[in-house]
């Protein structure tokens, strides 16, 4: 489980940093934005969504006393 836990926080890394000098166009203008800030933006919700996904792999965050 920790190696999910590693490519899960590495992912939004290399999506925002890594990747940049790839996409790094004005064009295609999607949704009205450039093409870079557009990938910036889907690399807010990516990384919302792997740190959500921690979360929830983390077994430390469930309370069994509560019902």
């Amino acid at each position: 489980m920790n190696i999910l836990k590693i490519i899960l926080t590495l992912i939004p890394f290399i999506w925002i940093i890594g990747i940049i000098p790839f996409v790094n166009k004005v064009h295609p203008i999607i949704m009205g934005l450039p093409f870079l800030a557009f990938w910036l933006t889907s690399g807010i919700l990516v990384s919302f969504l792997c740190l959500l996904l921690i979360y929830k792999l983390d077994s430390r965050n469930y309370d069994d006393s509560i019902k």
